[in-house]
């Protein structure tokens, strides 16, 4: 029972303190590289991927359960494949929720990162892990669950054990990563309506041209310029960093 007092008043103290670190250019700089390390390489990708990919089907669930959609589970590949199946009998909820696959790994990124700047990282922290244990009973498949469980287990632990330096650091190269992570994912997508159109049915922008009636461009347009405005807002923000 100690422990589950411990654990949430680490959580709840999460949403108080407030904490700022120093970040020197060469550490900013390290972050960087390692983003496009775990993004970049096929190798890394493969598992960082998987992170990203939960984090896309996330977007889905949560935005679906904004319009008041019933989420009945969802599914992630080894592939990076996933699938959210939800119901509801808006026609914008099923939209809403199509839309926010592919932008939400940048726009989490670009939330983390804003939380960062402004001494907000505990608070970041303490939402993410009470979100992660949230998304586990949406899982129906082992690779999904593995995905949640260690993502969720390492929040737990640096809510813990972490420091408040440890925290911010953590916060903030994750918030990175997720950011180029979101881009590399749109220049797949795109990829995908250009080159590799055999694999359209997998693209969530062909899906709601399908569903919606309006073409598969304005939703890729759409998709670039929350990725690509998220993208440049955090790259602001990592400009901001440099001079606290």
């Amino acid at each position: 029972m100690n422990v589950v007092q411990d654990w949430w008043a680490a959580v709840t103290r999460g949403f108080t303190d407030t904490h700022t670190s120093a970040v020197p250019l060469p550490a900013l700089l390290g972050i960087l590289a390692c983003a496009v390390v775990l993004s970049i390489p096929r190798a890394t990708w493969r598992w960082f991927g998987l992170y990203v990919t939960f984090i896309h089907e996330l977007g889905h669930a949560y935005a679906a359960l904004m319009t008041g959609r019933f989420v009945h589970g969802l599914r992630i590949g080894l592939d990076h494949s996933g699938r959210l199946v939800s119901s509801g009998r808006s026609a914008f909820g099923a939209a809403w929720s199509g839309f926010w696959g592919y932008p939400a790994p940048a726009v989490v990124g670009l939330c983390l990162i804003g939380a960062f700047a402004s001494g907000r990282s505990g608070a970041a922290m303490s939402i993410g892990a009470l979100i992660l244990l949230v998304s586990l009973i949406f899982l129906r498949n082992l690779t999904g669950i593995l995905v949640a469980l260690l993502s969720a287990v390492v929040a737990q632990l640096m809510i813990l054990f972490g420091s408040p330096t440890a925290v911010n650091y953590v916060v903030l190269a994750l918030g990175v990563a997720l950011s180029v992570g979101g881009v590399r994912d749109l220049l797949k997508l795109l990829g995908v309506h250009t080159r590799r159109r055999e694999r359209l049915s997998s693209s969530d922008a062909f899906i709601l041209s399908r569903t919606t009636g309006v073409p598969a461009v304005v939703w890729l347009i759409g998709f670039t310029v929350v990725i690509v405005g998220s993208a440049l807002t955090s790259v602001w923000l990592l400009w901001g960093i440099l001079t606290l």
